[in-house]
Protein backbone atom coordinates (compact mmCIF):
# COMPACT_ATOMS: atom_id res chain seq x y z
CA UNK A 1 0.00 0.00 0.00
CA UNK A 2 1.20 3.52 -0.78
CA UNK A 3 2.29 5.77 2.03
CA UNK A 4 -0.52 7.05 4.23
CA UNK A 5 -0.42 10.67 5.33
CA UNK A 6 -2.90 12.16 7.77
CA UNK A 7 -3.80 15.84 7.97
CA UNK A 8 -5.37 17.38 11.08
CA UNK A 9 -7.23 20.66 10.57
CA UNK A 10 -6.71 22.66 13.76
CA UNK A 11 -7.19 26.32 12.91
CA UNK A 12 -10.75 26.91 14.12
CA UNK A 13 -11.84 29.05 17.05
CA UNK A 14 -14.83 27.04 18.28
CA UNK A 15 -16.82 30.07 19.37
CA UNK A 16 -19.89 27.99 20.26
CA UNK A 17 -17.81 26.58 23.15
CA UNK A 18 -17.26 30.03 24.65
CA UNK A 19 -16.21 31.01 27.27
CA UNK A 20 -13.87 28.02 27.53
CA UNK A 21 -12.92 28.19 23.85
CA UNK A 22 -11.49 31.56 22.85
CA UNK A 23 -9.57 33.02 19.92
CA UNK A 24 -6.38 32.77 21.98
CA UNK A 25 -7.01 29.22 23.23
CA UNK A 26 -9.55 27.35 21.05
CA UNK A 27 -11.38 24.21 22.09
CA UNK A 28 -9.07 21.78 20.25
CA UNK A 29 -6.36 22.56 22.81
CA UNK A 30 -8.62 21.85 25.81
CA UNK A 31 -9.28 18.63 27.70
CA UNK A 32 -13.01 19.15 27.30
CA UNK A 33 -13.96 15.60 28.25
CA UNK A 34 -11.74 15.39 31.32
CA UNK A 35 -9.74 12.45 29.92
CA UNK A 36 -6.26 13.91 30.42
CA UNK A 37 -5.92 14.59 26.67
CA UNK A 38 -6.94 17.61 24.63
CA UNK A 39 -9.14 17.01 21.59
CA UNK A 40 -6.09 17.63 19.39
CA UNK A 41 -4.05 15.07 21.32
CA UNK A 42 -6.86 12.52 21.05
CA UNK A 43 -7.04 13.05 17.30
CA UNK A 44 -3.27 12.71 16.88
CA UNK A 45 -3.14 9.52 18.93
CA UNK A 46 -6.05 8.06 16.95
CA UNK A 47 -4.41 8.82 13.60
CA UNK A 48 -1.14 7.35 14.86
CA UNK A 49 -2.95 4.01 14.59
CA UNK A 50 -3.00 4.53 10.81
CA UNK A 51 0.49 5.89 10.09
CA UNK A 52 3.75 7.04 11.65
CA UNK A 53 3.81 10.34 13.57
CA UNK A 54 6.29 11.61 10.96
CA UNK A 55 3.47 11.40 8.39
CA UNK A 56 0.88 13.31 10.38
CA UNK A 57 0.60 17.02 9.62
CA UNK A 58 -1.33 19.70 11.46
CA UNK A 59 -2.65 22.72 9.58
CA UNK A 60 -3.34 25.62 11.90
CA UNK A 61 -3.23 29.38 12.12
CA UNK A 62 0.26 30.74 12.76
CA UNK A 63 -0.80 32.09 16.19
CA UNK A 64 -1.26 28.50 17.44
CA UNK A 65 2.16 27.16 16.45
CA UNK A 66 3.49 27.02 20.02
CA UNK A 67 0.37 25.27 21.36
CA UNK A 68 0.51 22.57 18.68
CA UNK A 69 4.22 21.99 19.25
CA UNK A 70 3.75 21.76 23.01
CA UNK A 71 0.83 19.35 22.82
CA UNK A 72 2.30 17.08 20.10
CA UNK A 73 5.99 16.60 20.94
CA UNK A 74 6.08 13.27 19.04
CA UNK A 75 5.34 15.05 15.75
CA UNK A 76 8.22 16.75 13.91
CA UNK A 77 7.96 20.52 14.15
CA UNK A 78 8.24 20.83 10.37
CA UNK A 79 4.86 19.07 10.16
CA UNK A 80 3.08 22.08 11.63
CA UNK A 81 1.70 23.90 8.58
CA UNK A 82 0.96 27.53 9.37
CA UNK A 83 -1.79 29.36 7.53
CA UNK A 84 -1.12 33.09 7.15
CA UNK A 85 -4.88 33.75 7.04
CA UNK A 86 -8.10 31.84 7.66
CA UNK A 87 -9.57 30.79 4.33
CA UNK A 88 -11.79 27.82 5.25
CA UNK A 89 -11.04 24.17 4.49
CA UNK A 90 -10.42 24.15 0.72
CA UNK A 91 -7.20 26.23 0.79
CA UNK A 92 -6.17 24.53 4.04
CA UNK A 93 -6.40 21.07 2.48
CA UNK A 94 -4.75 22.19 -0.77
CA UNK A 95 -1.80 23.59 1.20
CA UNK A 96 -1.34 20.30 3.05
CA UNK A 97 -1.60 18.33 -0.19
CA UNK A 98 1.20 20.30 -1.85
CA UNK A 99 3.42 19.91 1.19
CA UNK A 100 2.81 16.14 1.12
CA UNK A 101 3.55 16.07 -2.61
CA UNK A 102 7.02 17.44 -1.89
CA UNK A 103 7.67 14.32 0.19
CA UNK A 104 5.66 11.63 -1.61
CA UNK A 105 3.74 12.27 -4.86
CA UNK A 106 2.15 8.79 -4.60
CA UNK A 107 0.66 9.36 -1.13
CA UNK A 108 -2.82 8.53 0.06
CA UNK A 109 -4.24 11.14 2.42
CA UNK A 110 -6.80 11.16 5.24
CA UNK A 111 -8.00 14.57 6.45
CA UNK A 112 -9.75 14.99 9.81
CA UNK A 113 -10.86 17.85 12.05
CA UNK A 114 -8.98 18.27 15.32
CA UNK A 115 -11.97 18.61 17.62
CA UNK A 116 -14.22 15.60 17.02
CA UNK A 117 -14.99 12.75 19.40
CA UNK A 118 -14.70 9.13 18.28
CA UNK A 119 -15.37 6.61 21.04
CA UNK A 120 -14.98 3.35 19.07
CA UNK A 121 -11.45 3.77 17.77
CA UNK A 122 -11.04 0.18 16.53
CA UNK A 123 -14.06 0.57 14.24
CA UNK A 124 -12.76 3.94 13.07
CA UNK A 125 -9.43 2.32 12.14
CA UNK A 126 -11.21 -0.45 10.23
CA UNK A 127 -13.31 2.02 8.24
CA UNK A 128 -10.35 4.34 7.64
CA UNK A 129 -8.21 1.49 6.30
CA UNK A 130 -11.04 0.42 3.99
CA UNK A 131 -11.28 3.99 2.70
CA UNK A 132 -7.53 4.30 2.20
CA UNK A 133 -7.38 1.01 0.32
CA UNK A 134 -10.31 2.09 -1.86
CA UNK A 135 -8.67 5.45 -2.56
CA UNK A 136 -5.45 3.78 -3.64
CA UNK A 137 -7.22 1.49 -6.09
CA UNK A 138 -9.68 3.97 -7.59
CA UNK A 139 -10.08 7.60 -8.59
CA UNK A 140 -12.66 8.25 -5.88
CA UNK A 141 -12.92 11.12 -3.44
CA UNK A 142 -14.14 9.41 -0.29
CA UNK A 143 -15.82 10.75 2.81
CA UNK A 144 -17.16 9.09 5.93
CA UNK A 145 -20.84 9.42 6.77
CA UNK A 146 -22.25 8.73 10.22
CA UNK A 147 -25.43 6.68 10.52
CA UNK A 148 -27.88 9.11 12.16
CA UNK A 149 -29.81 8.18 15.28
CA UNK A 150 -31.84 11.37 15.67
CA UNK A 151 -33.12 14.16 13.38
CA UNK A 152 -30.30 16.56 14.17
CA UNK A 153 -30.52 20.01 12.58
CA UNK A 154 -26.92 20.91 13.43
CA UNK A 155 -25.26 18.58 10.91
CA UNK A 156 -24.97 18.48 7.16
CA UNK A 157 -26.38 15.35 5.48
CA UNK A 158 -25.14 13.06 2.71
CA UNK A 159 -27.57 11.01 0.63
CA UNK A 160 -26.17 7.86 -0.95
CA UNK A 161 -27.29 5.59 -3.77
CA UNK A 162 -28.16 1.98 -3.01
CA UNK A 163 -25.83 0.32 -5.51
CA UNK A 164 -22.17 -0.30 -4.64
CA UNK A 165 -19.02 -0.01 -6.70
CA UNK A 166 -15.88 -1.71 -5.43
CA UNK A 167 -17.07 -2.79 -1.99
CA UNK A 168 -20.52 -3.26 -0.47
CA UNK A 169 -19.68 -0.65 2.17
CA UNK A 170 -18.70 2.00 -0.39
CA UNK A 171 -21.67 4.00 -1.67
CA UNK A 172 -21.98 6.58 -4.45
CA UNK A 173 -22.96 9.98 -3.13
CA UNK A 174 -26.23 11.31 -4.52
CA UNK A 175 -26.67 14.68 -2.78
CA UNK A 176 -25.25 16.90 -0.05
CA UNK A 177 -27.63 18.96 2.10
CA UNK A 178 -26.61 21.66 4.55
CA UNK A 179 -28.21 21.84 7.99
CA UNK A 180 -31.93 21.13 7.42
CA UNK A 181 -34.91 22.12 9.54
CA UNK A 182 -36.36 19.57 11.95
CA UNK A 183 -39.09 18.34 9.62
CA UNK A 184 -36.67 17.65 6.78
CA UNK A 185 -34.12 16.11 9.17
CA UNK A 186 -36.82 13.69 10.33
CA UNK A 187 -37.58 12.79 6.71
CA UNK A 188 -33.88 12.14 6.14
CA UNK A 189 -33.76 9.88 9.21
CA UNK A 190 -36.85 7.94 8.14
CA UNK A 191 -35.61 7.40 4.58
CA UNK A 192 -32.59 5.35 5.63
CA UNK A 193 -30.33 6.64 2.87
CA UNK A 194 -29.00 9.78 4.55
CA UNK A 195 -25.91 10.11 6.74
CA UNK A 196 -24.41 12.86 8.87
CA UNK A 197 -21.45 14.54 7.19
CA UNK A 198 -18.47 13.90 9.48
CA UNK A 199 -16.05 16.13 7.56
CA UNK A 200 -13.46 13.34 7.22
CA UNK A 201 -11.98 12.91 3.73
CA UNK A 202 -9.82 10.23 2.11
CA UNK A 203 -8.23 10.21 -1.34
CA UNK A 204 -5.02 9.72 -3.24
CA UNK A 205 -2.97 12.84 -3.83
CA UNK A 206 -3.20 12.33 -7.59
CA UNK A 207 -6.99 12.07 -7.57
CA UNK A 208 -7.33 15.14 -5.36
CA UNK A 209 -5.20 17.26 -7.68
CA UNK A 210 -7.04 16.05 -10.77
CA UNK A 211 -10.43 16.87 -9.29
CA UNK A 212 -9.23 20.17 -7.83
CA UNK A 213 -8.01 21.26 -11.26
CA UNK A 214 -11.42 20.42 -12.75
CA UNK A 215 -13.65 22.06 -10.14
CA UNK A 216 -11.51 24.66 -8.37
CA UNK A 217 -9.23 25.85 -11.16
CA UNK A 218 -8.23 29.12 -9.48
CA UNK A 219 -7.26 27.43 -6.24
CA UNK A 220 -5.38 24.73 -8.15
CA UNK A 221 -3.44 27.29 -10.19
CA UNK A 222 -2.61 29.32 -7.10
CA UNK A 223 -0.76 26.37 -5.58
CA UNK A 224 0.41 24.64 -8.76
CA UNK A 225 2.44 27.63 -9.91
CA UNK A 226 4.70 27.20 -6.88
CA UNK A 227 4.60 23.42 -6.55
CA UNK A 228 8.40 23.14 -6.72
CA UNK A 229 8.75 25.51 -3.73
CA UNK A 230 6.93 23.36 -1.18
CA UNK A 231 9.25 21.71 1.28
CA UNK A 232 11.94 24.34 0.58
CA UNK A 233 12.95 27.56 2.31
CA UNK A 234 10.89 29.50 -0.22
CA UNK A 235 7.60 27.85 0.74
CA UNK A 236 6.59 30.37 3.41
CA UNK A 237 7.12 33.48 1.30
CA UNK A 238 5.24 31.89 -1.61
CA UNK A 239 2.28 30.87 0.56
CA UNK A 240 2.20 34.25 2.26
CA UNK A 241 1.86 35.81 -1.19
CA UNK A 242 -0.91 33.60 -2.60
CA UNK A 243 -2.94 32.63 0.45
CA UNK A 244 -4.78 35.92 1.06
CA UNK A 245 -6.07 35.80 -2.53
CA UNK A 246 -7.52 32.29 -2.12
CA UNK A 247 -11.31 32.27 -1.98
CA UNK A 248 -12.78 31.57 1.45
CA UNK A 249 -14.47 28.28 0.64
CA UNK A 250 -15.12 24.89 2.22
CA UNK A 251 -13.91 21.69 0.61
CA UNK A 252 -17.50 20.41 0.76
CA UNK A 253 -18.90 23.19 -1.40
CA UNK A 254 -15.81 23.83 -3.49
CA UNK A 255 -15.06 20.23 -4.47
CA UNK A 256 -17.19 17.46 -2.96
CA UNK A 257 -20.55 18.87 -4.12
CA UNK A 258 -19.23 19.41 -7.66
CA UNK A 259 -17.26 16.25 -8.39
CA UNK A 260 -18.84 13.12 -9.90
CA UNK A 261 -16.23 10.94 -8.21
CA UNK A 262 -17.52 11.27 -4.62
CA UNK A 263 -18.27 8.16 -2.56
CA UNK A 264 -19.19 7.68 1.08
CA UNK A 265 -18.68 4.89 3.58
CA UNK A 266 -21.50 4.67 6.16
CA UNK A 267 -19.99 4.34 9.61
CA UNK A 268 -20.95 4.08 13.25
CA UNK A 269 -17.97 4.58 15.54
CA UNK A 270 -19.32 6.79 18.32
CA UNK A 271 -18.81 10.08 16.51
CA UNK A 272 -19.67 13.60 17.62
CA UNK A 273 -18.35 16.88 16.32
CA UNK A 274 -18.56 18.32 19.87
CA UNK A 275 -19.72 21.55 18.30
CA UNK A 276 -21.79 22.79 21.23
CA UNK A 277 -22.16 22.45 24.98
CA UNK A 278 -25.30 20.44 24.29
CA UNK A 279 -23.35 17.89 22.27
CA UNK A 280 -20.86 17.58 25.13
CA UNK A 281 -23.73 16.94 27.53
CA UNK A 282 -24.62 13.83 25.53
CA UNK A 283 -21.19 12.33 26.15
CA UNK A 284 -20.70 13.03 29.84
CA UNK A 285 -21.67 10.82 32.75
CA UNK A 286 -24.75 12.26 34.46
CA UNK A 287 -25.73 12.35 38.12
CA UNK A 288 -29.10 11.04 39.33
CA UNK A 289 -30.78 14.31 38.29
CA UNK A 290 -29.35 14.28 34.79
CA UNK A 291 -26.69 16.91 35.46
CA UNK A 292 -23.30 16.79 33.73
CA UNK A 293 -20.92 18.21 36.32
CA UNK A 294 -17.36 18.94 35.16
CA UNK A 295 -15.28 20.04 38.13
CA UNK A 296 -14.25 18.53 41.44
CA UNK A 297 -16.25 20.67 43.89
CA UNK A 298 -19.76 21.15 42.52
CA UNK A 299 -22.92 20.68 44.60
CA UNK A 300 -26.39 20.79 43.06
CA UNK A 301 -29.77 21.08 44.76
CA UNK A 302 -33.17 20.79 43.12
CA UNK A 303 -31.44 21.11 39.77
CA UNK A 304 -31.72 18.82 36.76
CA UNK A 305 -30.61 18.51 33.18
CA UNK A 306 -27.79 21.06 33.48
CA UNK A 307 -24.23 21.05 32.22
CA UNK A 308 -21.88 22.77 34.63
CA UNK A 309 -18.17 23.28 33.99
CA UNK A 310 -16.07 24.88 36.71
CA UNK A 311 -12.32 25.26 37.25
CA UNK A 312 -10.98 22.12 38.92
CA UNK A 313 -10.82 23.32 42.53
CA UNK A 314 -13.44 26.07 42.48
CA UNK A 315 -16.46 25.47 44.71
CA UNK A 316 -19.84 25.92 43.02
CA UNK A 317 -23.34 25.52 44.42
CA UNK A 318 -26.20 25.29 41.91
CA UNK A 319 -29.79 25.48 43.19
CA UNK A 320 -33.12 25.44 41.41
CA UNK A 321 -31.91 25.41 37.81
CA UNK A 322 -33.22 23.19 35.02
CA UNK A 323 -31.54 22.64 31.65
CA UNK A 324 -28.95 25.40 31.86
CA UNK A 325 -25.38 25.73 30.62
CA UNK A 326 -23.11 27.15 33.31
CA UNK A 327 -19.45 27.67 32.43
CA UNK A 328 -16.95 29.56 34.56
CA UNK A 329 -13.44 30.56 33.49
CA UNK A 330 -10.98 33.11 34.92
CA UNK A 331 -12.07 35.58 32.23
CA UNK A 332 -15.81 35.02 31.90
CA UNK A 333 -18.97 33.39 33.26
CA UNK A 334 -21.76 32.02 31.03
CA UNK A 335 -25.24 31.15 32.31
CA UNK A 336 -27.54 30.25 29.42
CA UNK A 337 -30.61 28.10 28.87
CA UNK A 338 -29.57 24.96 27.02
CA UNK A 339 -32.35 25.48 24.46
CA UNK A 340 -30.79 28.84 23.57
CA UNK A 341 -27.21 27.67 23.09
CA UNK A 342 -27.33 28.73 19.44
CA UNK A 343 -27.17 32.30 20.79
CA UNK A 344 -23.66 31.84 22.22
CA UNK A 345 -21.98 33.09 19.03
CA UNK A 346 -24.16 36.20 19.31
CA UNK A 347 -23.13 36.61 22.95
CA UNK A 348 -19.47 36.52 21.90
CA UNK A 349 -20.05 39.23 19.30
CA UNK A 350 -21.91 41.36 21.86
CA UNK A 351 -19.13 40.96 24.41
CA UNK A 352 -16.58 42.18 21.86
CA UNK A 353 -18.84 45.06 20.87
CA UNK A 354 -19.43 46.09 24.51
CA UNK A 355 -15.99 45.52 25.99
CA UNK A 356 -13.58 45.56 23.06
CA UNK A 357 -11.67 43.00 21.02
CA UNK A 358 -8.89 42.81 23.61
CA UNK A 359 -11.02 40.83 26.07
CA UNK A 360 -9.15 37.63 25.14
CA UNK A 361 -12.24 35.86 23.83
Amino acid sequence: MASTYCVIMAGGIGSRFWPMSTAENPKQFHDILGTGESLLQQTFRRLSLLTDPEKILVVTHRKYEAQVAEQLPAMPHRNIILEPARRNTAPCIAYAAYRIQSEDPEANILIAPSDHLISNESEFVRIAKLALNTAENSDFLLTLGIKPHRPDTGYGYIQFESQTEVDQEVKKVKTFTEKPNLEIAQQFLDSGDFLWNAGIFIWSLKTFKTELALHQADLFQNFEQGSALFGTEEENSFVNKIYPSCENESIDYGLMEKSSKVFVIPADFGWSDLGTWGSLYEHKELDNKGNALIGSKILSYESEGNIVRMPKDKIAVIEGLKEYIIVDTPEALLICKMQNEQLIKTFVSDVKLSFGDDTGI
